[in-house]
């Protein structure tokens, strides 16, 4: 790197789409950026692989436990602008869960819920989460 070159940070993120049935898990953000805006689960990698890291996230945000390994990679995100904090990278995976699964808000969610995916899709959701429930949705469809 030169003298006039700056690293950029770049931070580690991973997200879940949850599929019960024709629902997906949204969590209502409790903090900026999107404060009060529906979002998919997730968050930071810390010293794990993304798909332990996506696991953890959305049992820690909404009380659901999924098997790590039942986690299917949707895609990579990594526009520069996804995220008005900086630079975010983040692995979205996506996992269906059985009909009846219950969730609750925990930590940094302030409320959760259960959306219809059609209303999903046609609302406007946090970061591009739109985008990535909707690349999702056709990965489940082809499947």
């Amino acid at each position: 790197m030169t003298d006039t070159e700056t690293a950029e940070a770049i931070r580690y993120t991973a997200d879940v789409v949850c599929i019960r049935g024709n629902d997906v898990l949204l969590i209502e953000r409790g903090w900026p950026p999107h404060k009060g805006r529906l979002a998919l689960p997730g968050g930071h990698v810390d010293d794990e692989t993304s798909r332990a890291a996506a696991a953890r996230e959305l049992l820690e945000e909404t009380g659901v436990h999924v098997d790590p390994e039942a986690l299917a990679l949707v895609g990579v995100y990594d526009r520069p602008d996804r995220d008005p904090r900086g630079r975010y990278v983040t692995a979205a995976y996506v996992v269906a869960v059985p009909a009846g699964t219950a969730a609750r808000a925990g930590t940094d969610a302030a409320a959760v819920r259960w959306v219809p995916l059609d209303e999903a899709l046609a609302g406007d959701l946090a970061f591009d989460h739109g985008e990535i429930v909707a690349t999702a949705r056709r990965q489940l469809i082809t499947r």
